[in-house]
């Protein structure tokens, strides 16, 4: 009977929080109380609240809201800071003007490429380069349409060929100021096996390492069926008909576009140089990520006192940084609620039961199918809904235990699966930048997405072997 409550109980859970994915609503509050009716169902199992170091309140019926508010303390000094910081000094960047002129800065050579073709694989490589100032891949394609597309269309490509470049530069950019790759560094951190394990050691010794080639297969990829497309079905460029945003002209001379250019860019310069010296020379130099990001607030701060000459409005100007941690909040709390989601499943009994369930994959040579269910249905609820990240931090707390029991190294899940997501997200007809950049050059999300297809999900084949190949070996 017991086991029975729980299965079913978890069923509605997992199908209620799927159902919403899909219909693309926001999932914090029904991760949160999802996971609170969870433990409910535990307690009046007579079974404990799966909670690490969880000290009661005294009144068992009080504890699921409890372990809402000690998850939140948890993660706020952990992932979560981490994330507010840098949802605070891409904001200030934005503020400065720094963002468009980093833009600007490593936009300005394509135009004297002139082989259509050529600047296929250099636009996308370029783009996802610039999707570490600019993260959000809706935002980055309305820029990259206003300063980019009229280049390629002059150059001769097509207008599909563009517009899929465009759909496709936000991918799996190896960067430790991505919010999923700080989130699951701060999970493995937690295991014996990584402990201390910092945002960048994830980014630099492991997920370059499948990213980077990856990125480079997509971009030839994409030349040649561009190519092929074009050929297909020729056509007309029309650049009358395309809607733009506009993008204000960046003004100043040589040093403040090269100083400012380089300022958003600059968190991830200082931990790239600190991750290259401890590597070469042994030592044991801790530059975090909240580190670099508020040392390179303070120089920005310098820069623009330099710059202004304005101390009171450079001042006033900073609390661009604080409203940005506050705009960041929504991503360290559907993390909490993803995590609550999870105490609940633990409490049921659910995560054990899938432990012992994969436990027969131990030695059997198909450590592969854990990795593949969760790159499957990353797959479909992207698909469905244009959008996987929900999906993944949900699964964070989970991928370390499930890994375990299935017997393999914990990296060939976490790498295929937060790669795959971003991925596919431009297979999707629904997700936001297939639709924007589909209603700016006026066609449609489908146009769009045939042009996209192969070289993602050639992206996602060879995404996942790599992680395979690599990580597996390397077992538990």
């Amino acid at each position: 009977m017991e086991m029975a409550i729980m299965y079913i109980a978890a069923i509605i859970a997992v199908a209620v929080v799927i159902f919403m994915l899909i219909k693309k609503m926001d999932i914090k509050i029904s991760l949160f109380l999802i996971g609170i009716l969870l433990m409910f169902v535990a307690l009046l199992m007579g079974k404990p609240i799966a909670f690490e170091n969880f000290v009661s309140s005294g009144v068992k019926w009080l504890d699921p809201f409890k372990v809402v508010g000690d998850q939140f303390v948890s993660t706020l000094v952990s992932a979560g800071f981490i994330i507010l910081i840098l949802g605070g000094y891409t904001a200030y960047m934005s503020h400065i003007g720094a963002n468009e002129v980093t833009v600007s800065v490593l936009a300005k050579p394509i135009g004297h490429i002139k082989s259509p073709y050529i600047l296929v694989p250099i636009v996308f490589l370029l783009g996802n380069l610039l999707s570490l100032v600019i993260p959000s891949a809706s935002n980055l394609a309305i820029i990259l349409l206003a300063t980019l597309f009229p280049v390629l269309i002059e150059a001769g490509m097509s207008t599909l060929s563009a517009a899929a470049v465009i759909a496709t530069t936000a991918t799996i950019m190896p960067t430790p100021l991505g919010s999923d790759n700080v989130a699951i560094a701060a999970e493995l951190a937690k295991t014996a096996k990584f402990a201390g394990l910092t945002a960048s050691d994830y980014v630099f010794r492991y997920h370059v390492l499948v990213s980077v080639p990856t990125l480079l297969v997509i971009a030839i990829v994409h030349y040649f069926w561009q190519k092929f497309m074009d050929k297909r079905h020729p056509e007309t460029a029309d650049l009358a008909a395309v809607d733009v945003k506009d993008v204000k002209a960046i003004e100043g001379g040589h040093l403040y576009r090269t100083v400012y250019a380089i300022l958003p860019l600059l968190p991830i310069i200082m931990l790239l140089v600190v991750f290259a010296i401890n590597s070469i020379f042994g030592t044991k130099i801790n530059v975090t990520v909240e580190l670099a990001s508020i040392l390179s607030f303070v120089i920005a701060i310098l820069c623009e006192l330099i710059r202004t000459r304005k101390g009171k409005e450079t001042l006033a100007g900073t609390d661009s940084f604080f409203k940005g941690m506050g705009n960041a909040m929504p991503i360290v709390a559907l993390l909490v609620a993803a995590s609550v989601f999870v105490v609940g499943l633990k409490s049921i009994g659910l995560i054990n039961a899938l432990q012992s369930a994969m436990t027969g994959l131990h030695g059997s040579g198909m450590g592969f199918v854990l990795p593949l269910i969760l790159v499957a249905l990353s797959a479909l609820i992207v698909l469905l809904s244009g959008s996987g990240t929900a999906l993944f931090f949900a699964m964070v707390p989970l991928m370390v235990p499930l890994a375990a029991a299935a017997g393999i190294n914990v990296l060939a899940v976490s790498l295929p699966m937060g790669l795959a997501g971003n991925l596919l997200r431009a297979v999707s007809p629904v997700s936001a930048v297939v639709m924007i950049v589909a209603g700016s050059v006026k066609k449609s999300p489908l146009e769009i997405v045939r042009r996209t297809s192969v070289p993602m999900i050639a992206g996602v084949v060879v995404m996942f072997i790599l992680s395979m190949f690599i990580f597996l070996p390397m077992g538990a």
